[in-house]
């Protein structure tokens, strides 16, 4: 049975283009843009992966519009969560409206939030527009690429808002400009995906449009499959929490984690396989509940 099986739904795409390998679409035409239902489906999605113990190794987040990644969150949907929150709370002091929608927003960051929970890492495929929700939705990932045509747009503040789903918590820890992300998220500047690659944003900007740049990164999700998955979801867990931590915790942090995670069995199939040659067979990390 495919990995893939069964995970399509409504608004995303789901297929295995190699084995071990997630390729995930966002299929809301016109424009992808993130309704309530659709954001709630994302997010579900890779925890219900995780949760099922699905041996995928790598997966690919992409657009399937020709045009564009996404233009953002359904302005409709906005509109709700700022009237009272999505539980419909009318007629109630501020308190309790705030609560509501603190309640709803911390749904919402969970969701866009969820490639960042999986084991596993997550490219994701950047081309034509990417505004607002979309840089939520690209800097949660582990690896970024755009094709050459990408624009991108951190579109919150046009709204009169801050962004609040995770754009302003991961930038300052991606990039190293503070001075131009700054800039390009007060004004909300459109910036290309040659400012984005030297913004650090982007890590590859790949010639031609939505075809060369998902099929570059499946290429890469393809080699990153065939590494051992212990090996691998370590260095995802290690990394992350290197980047909240300081370096004394994270030595810490790493030595507690490879104690267990030295005594795989991947570590001598990784030798035996060097020394014969051939492609190492690694274990799921966990038994399938399908």
């Amino acid at each position: 049975m495919s990995l893939a099986a069964d995970l399509s739904s409504k608004w995303l795409k789901v297929s295995e283009p190699a084995p071990h390998v997630l390729h995930i679409e966002f299929a809301r035409p016109p424009v992808n843009a993130f309704s309530v239902e659709f954001w709630s489906a994302y997010g579900a999605l890779f925890d219900r992966i995780t949760t099922e113990g699905r041996d995928v190794r790598a997966a690919v987040v992409s657009s399937g519009l020709p045009k564009l990644f996404t233009a953002g969150i359904d302005l409709a949907d906005a509109a709700k969560i700022t009237e009272g929150g999505l539980g419909g709370v009318t007629n109630a002091d501020g308190a309790r409206s705030a609560l509501a929608l603190r309640q709803d927003m911390k749904a919402f960051q969970h969701a866009i939030g969820a490639p960042e929970r999986c084991p596993f890492p997550v490219i994701v495929a950047v081309h034509g527009l990417a505004l607002g929700l979309a840089i939520d939705i690209v800097s949660a990932c582990d690896i970024r690429y755009a094709a050459e045509s990408a624009q991108f747009s951190i579109k919150e503040v046009d709204i009169g808002l801050a962004a609040d789903v995770g754009t302003l918590a991961y930038l300052p820890k991606i990039i190293g400009n503070h001075s131009l992300m700054r800039e390009l998220a007060y004004s909300t500047a459109m910036f290309s995906a040659a400012d984005a690659e030297r913004l650090g944003l982007v890590s590859r900007v790949v010639p031609g449009g939505r075809d060369e740049v998902v099929a570059a990164a499946l290429a890469l999700a393809g080699v990153i499959a065939g590494k051992s998955p212990v090996a691998v979801s370590g260095t995802k867990r290690i990394l992350l929490h290197s980047r909240d931590h300081s370096v004394a915790d994270n030595l810490e942090y790493t030595a507690a984690w490879n104690a267990a995670a030295l005594q795989t069995h991947d570590i001598p199939e990784s030798i035996a396989a060097a020394k014969a040659r051939r492609v190492p067979k690694f274990a799921a990390l966990r038994k399938a509940k399908l």
